[in-house]
């Protein structure tokens, strides 16, 4: 039977799988593409100039001992290295240089369709789901979702690596951080992008530990072209993992590759990382995301309810974004709730079916309420004239008060923007909408002033979320 450089490389992977670890095969054989053979010398194409060496380095002896079971003592192996991918009109060029038992042959051009599979083998761990056309735009994302957009044009290149971005549970870090993932690979689809939560991080680099393959562990890492890390807080107290991300930091930054990183708070404030890799988590850009205003989540839902095939009153759409205080990761399972429910209960989504899903997130009100009683009550409460809720005057003592009852107006009456200012003196319904904001934005925020509604809310015999 005649003997064919694919043929003899596969009964080379036989003999390489049964000497190493698993992810040490999958790591440094398996994208390797047989070319061709000539006499008894075998050409293989590995993806980088730094994959050829790590070989060369570390499996050098099992490489020979493959190649010698297969083609003898007067086998030999050729490498044809892509060094850079040139384009189209410029043709390839081919470089001889000495190596350790041969000469390896480094090619630079475009990367051939066999190159181009065996990249394909690499598994990004990307969601296609996370990308930036269902990623809404507004106040509370606009710096990071730009800086995102500009990375994902060129990665490694701008001035925002690493980029970090930070912000509470459920607020979009990780739809941006894989957002920018996909939108790399649609833009530069051989990079080799890699999305890992730092749990997941951490559970690898044991095993390379518990499996002798730290030096595998750390080469994978260094061939990555664009690496995602969520959730870094979880390095804290992780001395040994820190050193080895360190390492791995410094070498893709030194070399142009793009970093990732999420964190449920800004970088100074990590417990538990050595301050030489906090220092560098700062190199870059750090963009928080805060709680989106109520526009924003009215977009995020309406936009939600689109991609279902769904369409709901503009006066549903605004009782929901302003009764579920909770973060947007909340807001669209309640929004799936609501879908559910009126798919299989064969109903269409009015107030009513609005209300039985998010019943434990809506406020209620036992029995009737005005918007006179609530500017009674929160007049009484602050201890101020009730016609001074309905003046113009803009002291801080009274802006307050006036933006809470318009804020309790709100949620708890059906009126709309434009009729609640009238209630208070005809101001602008964008007035009410500044004020709206202004009162959720403190509650999150502000312990002391959210203690301070609560307290409201439980003598207005409200239900408090």
């Amino acid at each position: 039977m005649t003997k064919n450089c694919v043929s003899v490389w596969n009964n080379c992977l036989l003999t390489i799988k049964e000497e190493i670890h698993e992810q040490s095969f999958r790591t440094w054989f398996l994208p390797i593409v047989p070319l061709a053979l000539e006499g008894n010398t075998l050409t293989i194409q590995v993806p980088t100039q730094f994959f050829y060496e790590w070989l060369e380095e570390h499996y050098v002896g099992l490489l020979k001992k493959a190649v010698f079971n297969e083609l003898g003592g007067e086998g030999r192996l050729n490498y044809s290295i892509i060094v850079d991918k040139g384009d189209k009109k410029n043709s390839p060029l081919t470089v001889n240089i000495p190596g350790k038992e041969s000469k390896k042959k480094i090619i630079v051009g475009a990367p051939t369709e066999d190159e181009k599979s065996s990249l394909k083998e690499h598994q990004s761990n990307l969601n296609p789901k996370y990308i930036f056309d269902n990623y809404i735009e507004g106040d509370y994302n606009r710096l990071p979702r730009s800086a995102g957009l500009a990375v994902a044009q060129s990665p490694g290149t701008t001035s925002f690596n690493p980029l970090t971005i930070y912000g509470g549970v459920g607020l979009g870090k990780t739809h941006l951080a894989q957002a920018i993932g996909n939108s790399i690979l649609k833009n530069y689809p051989e990079k080799k992008v890699l999305y890992i939560r730092s749990d997941k991080f951490v559970s690898d680099f044991y095993d390379a530990i518990r499996f002798n393959n730290i030096q595998d562990f750390n080469g994978y890492y260094a061939t990555l072209d664009v690496l995602i890390i969520d959730d870094i807080q979880f390095f804290g107290g992780k001395e040994k993992m820190q050193e080895i991300f360190f390492n791995i930091f410094n070498h893709l930054h030194q070399t142009g590759k793009q970093i990732i990183m999420t964190s449920d708070c800004a970088p100074k404030d990590l417990k538990g990382l050595e301050e030489r890799l906090l220092s560098r988590f700062k190199w870059g850009l750090t963009a928080d995301l805060t709680q989106p205003d109520v526009e924003t989540k009215m977009a995020i839902i309406i936009n939600k309810l689109r991609e279902d095939g769904m369409d709901i009153d503009y006066a549903v759409v605004e009782f929901i974004a302003h009764n579920v205080d909770t973060n947007i990761r909340d807001l669209e399972g309640i929004i799936n709730s609501i879908i559910a429910n009126s798919v299989f209960l064969r109903k269409e989504i009015d107030l009513e079916l609005v209300k039985k899903c998010i019943q434990s997130q809506v406020h209620e009100v036992d029995g009737e309420v005005s918007i006179e009683y609530i500017q009674k009550f929160v007049a009484n409460f602050y201890d101020i004239d009730i016609a001074l809720l309905k003046s113009k005057t803009r002291k801080q003592e009274i802006v307050q008060p006036r933006q809470v009852a318009m804020y309790f107006a709100k949620i708890y009456t059906k009126h709309t923007f434009a009729n609640i200012g009238e209630y208070f003196g005809g101001k602008d319904h964008s007035t009410v909408i500044h004020s709206v904001n202004t009162v959720q934005n403190l509650i999150q925020t502000d312990k002391k002033f959210k203690a301070k509604v609560n307290e409201m809310k439980k003598k207005l015999k409200l239900k408090t979320v």
